[in-house]
C-alpha cells in the first residue's frame, strides 16, 4: 500500500511538471512571436482625379525601398518603418503608354528633389501618421488602419498636394494632359487630393 502511494505521489508530479513545462514553452512561444514587414509583401496605390466630375483615376508604385522590420505587436511592427518610393517606377497600366511618362516628368519632374518620395510611418496615441517627404516639403499623413486576421494591414489616407507645396506641379501636369481632362462641360481639371492605400501582409518571423 504504501509503495502505491509512493507512486502515485510519483505520478501526480510527473503530470504537474510536464503541465508547467507545456505553459513555459507556449508562454515563449508567444513572447517571442514577431510581425515582419516586408517590401514585397507590401504595395503602394494612389488614386487622383479628374474632370470636374471626378473622375478616379488609379495607379501604383511598383518599387517601394525598406529594411524588414519586426515587432512584437503589428504597431511595434510598423512604428518608425523608413521607406522610399522611386518616383520613375510609377504604373498606371495605360493602354497608350504615355500616361506614366506625363506623370513622371510634368508632374514629379517639376518638382524639387524629384528621384524619391521618401517617409516614416509613426503610431502615437492610438494614431498612424505617414511623415512624407516630397518637393522639398515633409508634412504628416493621418492614416486610417484596418488590421484583419490579425496579419493582414490596410493603410489609407488622403493627400492634399496643396500641403507640400506642388500646385505648380498639378498645373504643370494638366497643362499636358489638358484635353483628357475635360468634362461634359469642356472644364479642365486635375484635383488637389490623391487618395493613398498602403496594403501588407505581416509575415512570421
Amino acid at each position: 500500500m504504501k509503495k502505491i502511494s509512493i507512486l502515485l505521489i510519483a505520478l501526480t508530479i510527473s503530470i504537474v511538471s510536464c503541465k508547467n513545462e507545456k505553459k513555459e514553452s507556449q508562454t515563449e512561444a508567444e513572447t517571442t512571436e514577431k510581425y515582419v514587414v516586408k517590401p514585397e509583401g507590401t504595395t503602394v496605390k494612389w488614386t487622383a482625379y479628374k474632370t470636374t466630375d471626378k473622375l478616379p483615376v488609379g495607379g501604383k508604385f511598383k518599387l517601394l525601398n525598406f529594411e524588414n522590420k519586426s515587432g512584437a505587436t503589428p504597431q511595434e511592427a510598423l512604428n518608425n518603418l523608413s521607406f522610399s518610393i522611386p518616383v520613375s517606377s510609377v504604373f498606371t497600366n495605360d493602354a497608350t503608354n504615355t500616361r506614366d511618362g506625363k506623370i513622371i516628368n510634368s508632374f514629379f519632374g517639376a518638382m524639387l528633389d524629384t528621384e524619391f518620395l521618401k517617409g516614416t510611418i509613426k503610431y502615437a496615441n492610438n494614431a498612424y501618421v505617414a511623415s512624407i517627404t516630397m518637393n522639398g516639403e515633409t508634412n504628416n499623413l493621418p492614416l486610417d488602419v484596418k488590421i484583419t486576421d490579425e496579419r493582414r494591414v490596410t493603410l489609407t489616407g488622403t493627400m492634399n498636394l496643396k500641403d507640400w507645396n506642388a500646385l505648380d506641379a498639378l498645373a504643370s501636369l494638366n497643362k499636358v494632359c489638358f484635353d483628357l481632362h475635360k468634362g461634359a462641360d469642356g472644364v479642365s481639371k486635375t484635383w488637389e487630393d490623391v487618395a493613398i492605400e498602403v496594403e501588407t501582409y505581416l509575415r512570421e518571423n
